[in-house]
C-alpha cells in the first residue's frame, strides 16, 4: 500500500472508532472532494514549520557555539537524542502513548539505521560548529535524489509520480547551480570527507529505517519502533561519549553557572531534537523520500529567493 494511502486509512480508522455514524457520513460527503487539497496544505505547513525551525536552529547555533567556544559535537548529539528519549518516556508515563519494553529483536533490525543516524547527528553538529564554507549544506541538498535511488534499491513504497521526481531533480540542480555560481568560502580539508559521508549515512539511515517500518508495520506499533531506535541511538552515542576525548572537555569547559549558556544550549538542542523527531516520524509513517524532502527544504528553496 502507498504510504499516503496507509496514513489516510489509519486516520479513517481512528475517525470511525471515535465518532457517531451519522456525523461521519455527513463529514465524509462534505470533505471527500477536499482530501487531496487538505493533504497538500498539511504537507506545505509541515515544510514551512520545519524550514523555520531549521533556520532558527542555525541562528542559535551560530551564536552559542562560537560565543561560548563549545564545539563538542559528540556530547551535544548525545544530549539531543537523550532529550527525545526523555520525551517518549514522559508521554508513556502520563499515559498518552503506550510503549512496550525494549526489544533486542527490533534493536538488531534497527542497528544499521541507528549507527548511521547517530554518526550523521554528530556530523551535523560538527558542521554547525566547524563548517562555514557552505559545502556541507550544498551536498546535503542531494539527499532527496540519493534517497530515491536507495528507495528503489531497497524496494520501498515511494510516494510521488514521475512528474514530482522530475520537478525535484530540476529544483535540486537549480539550487546547487545558483549556490555554486555565487561561490563558496574557504573550505577545510575535513569538509571534503565529512560532507559526502554525512549524505551517504543520512540517506542510508532513512532508507533502512523506512524498510524496517514497512516490514514491521503489521506487527509493531510506530511508537515501539521509534522507542527502540531512540534507545539504541542513545546507547551508541553514550558509548561514543565515553570513548571520545571531547567527553571530559565538554564537562570541564561548559559555563554551567550561566543561565544564558544553559538557555542557548537547551534552545539549540530542543530545536534539533524536534527536527530529528519530525524527520523520523515522516519516515516511519510515510517513507524515506518525504523525509528527505522535509530535511532538505530550506537548503533547496532558499537559494531560489536570491533570484528575486
Amino acid at each position: 500500500m502507498d504510504p499516503w494511502q496507509n496514513l489516510v486509512s489509519r486516520c479513517s480508522a481512528w475517525w470511525q472508532m471515535h465518532t457517531p455514524h451519522a456525523l461521519r457520513a455527513c463529514v465524509y460527503e462534505v470533505c471527500k472532494p477536499l482530501v487531496p487539497l487538505l493533504l497538500c496544505i498539511a504537507a506545505l505547513v509541515a515544510l514551512i514549520v520545519y524550514a523555520l525551525a531549521d533556520n532558527l536552529h542555525s541562528f542559535v547555533s551560530r551564536i552559542f557555539i562560537p560565543q561560548y567556544h563549545y564545539p563538542y559535537a559528540v556530547p551535544l548529539a548525545f544530549i539531543q537524542v537523550f532529550l527525545i528519549l526523555l520525551a517518549l518516556l514522559a508521554l508513556h508515563g502520563v499515559g498518552l502513548i503506550h510503549l512496550k519494553p525494549f526489544s533486542l529483536r527490533l534493536a538488531e533490525r534497527l542497528f544499521v539505521p541507528a549507527v548511521c543516524g547517530s554518526v550523521q547527528c554528530v556530523l551535523a553538529v560538527w558542521a554547525e560548529a566547524c563548517s562555514h564554507s557552505g559545502l556541507y549544506s550544498l551536498i546535503a541538498r542531494f539527499l532527496p535524489m540519493v534517497s530515491v535511488s536507495l528507495g528503489h534499491l531497497f524496494a520501498l513504497n515511494m510516494p510521488g509520480s514521475i512528474h514530482v521526481l522530475s520537478l525535484l531533480t530540476v529544483l535540486t540542480f537549480a539550487s546547487v547551480s545558483i549556490t555554486a555560481c555565487e561561490g563558496l568560502h574557504a573550505m577545510e580539508p575535513l569538509e571534503y570527507v565529512y560532507s559526502p559521508l554525512s549524505l551517504v549515512l543520512h540517506s542510508m539511515s532513512l532508507a533502512w529505517l523506512a524498510k524496517v517500518a514497512q516490514t514491521e508495520r503489521s506487527n509493531t506499533s510506530t511508537f515501539d519502533l521509534y522507542y527502540t531506535l531512540t534507545v539504541t541511538r542513545t546507547l551508541l552515542l553514550g558509548f561514543l561519549c565515553v570513548l571520545h576525548p571531547d567527553g571530559p572537555k565538554a564537562l570541564s569547559n561548559g559555563n554551567w553557572h550561566s543561565l544564558l549558556f544553559l538557555g542557548y544550549m537547551l534552545g539549540m538542542l530542543l530545536l534539533s531534537a524536534v527536527q530529528l523527531l519530525f524527520v523520523d516520524a515522516t519516515v516511519l509513517y510515510l517513507s524515506a523520500l518525504p523525509a528527505a524532502v522535509l530535511h532538505a527544504t530550506r537548503g533547496l528553496v532558499l537559494p531560489l529567493f536570491s533570484l528575486f
